[in-house]
């Protein structure tokens, strides 16, 4: 089975809970959104409006078929322009949740869908330290075509509301997440560094899709060489480079971030966990998850019981 970090991280991640709005706005209108755990996206359906993220330098135009993901709960203006006061999301939009909300006076219309949600934040790390701030999808690219899909039927289903609609919402916005970071990587990949600019590497990404696909493997940096179809030298020194650190520890890292996936989210005997990522006792995963994450994984997974999270309007 071929598998890459991607699939490693989004099958991991699950979406606790989404919630969303239709903003029906007229000009003049602003919304301002506080920070929070929950990650944010938005689908502009009509006109135009300007986002501007706390922190971030300038804003940005967003125009109809647009999209924009927050996977770090940043705070926001969403407005017709930085002009225009705005007022807070949380008065406007909190008992409108799953409806539309109308906002703004009689200038030129913009129809925007935003929606909140939570997920695995301990899964989703991996990914979470290599993603921007903000994720802006251009709906008029070729490689956001799927995505446009998604977005269409997300906009279709807040406008017409039936039987599920809340189910079907948060599904959606799970996928919207996974093809947000797909559309920014394969677009942006070539940019910065880790595993997201290694996959792109036709034979560092050879090697990590073989680890990524059997962890149980006894992997070695001889090993990976060979996935990788490069001299042991050569492949340890470019993963070195283009990954950001040594061959062994980004398979002990991943392994450990399996087995913590696997210790929240599921009860499997703990030899079963240390089996599956590539330790043959139980002394020797206990030993090496506990240097990795400072406590033994039998607290860990006392510590990460499962909890029900809910989005926030903010």
């Amino acid at each position: 089975m071929v598998m890459d970090p991607l699939d490693d991280v989004f099958s991991a991640m699950r979406v606790h809970s989404a919630i969303y709005a239709r903003l029906e706005s007229r000009a003049p209108w602003g919304l301002s959104l506080a920070g929070g755990q929950s990650a944010r996206f938005g689908l502009v359906v009509r006109g135009a409006c300007v986002l501007k993220v706390e922190d971030e330098s300038s804003a940005i135009t967003l125009t109809a078929g647009d999209c924009y993901v927050l996977a770090h709960g940043s705070p926001y203006v969403l407005c017709d322009s930085l002009e225009t006061p705005r007022k807070s999301c949380s008065e406007v939009v909190r008992d409108k949740v799953g409806g539309v909300v109308e906002l703004g006076g009689q200038g030129v219309p913009a129809t925007v869908i935003c929606g909140w949600f939570t997920f695995d934040s301990e899964s989703a790390r991996p990914l979470l330290e290599l993603l921007p701030t903000q994720l802006h999808v251009r709906m008029d690219h070729a490689r956001t075509q799927v995505l446009q899909a998604t977005l269409q039927l997300l906009a279709m289903e807040t406008d017409t509301p039936g039987l599920g609609s809340k189910l079907v919402v948060s599904r959606l916005a799970d996928i919207i997440f996974v093809q947000a970071v797909r559309a920014h990587v394969q677009s942006d990949v070539e940019s910065g560094r880790g595993w997201l600019t290694a996959l792109a590497d036709s034979k560092l990404g050879a090697a990590l899709r073989a680890v990524h696909a059997d962890l149980a493997h006894p992997w070695s940096v001889e090993t990976m060489s060979r996935a990788a179809n490069m001299s042991r030298s050569a492949f340890a020194a470019q993963f070195k480079v283009r990954v950001g650190e040594a061959p062994m520890e980004y398979v002990t890292r991943w392994r450990m971030f399996r087995a913590g996936c696997l210790l929240r989210q599921s009860e499997r005997a703990m030899i079963d966990i240390a089996n599956t990522v590539g330790y043959e006792s139980e002394a020797a995963f206990n030993k090496a998850f506990k240097r990795m994450s400072g406590i033994p994984p039998g607290q860990y997974r006392r510590n990460h019981r499962p909890v029900t999270e809910t989005a926030e309007v903010v």
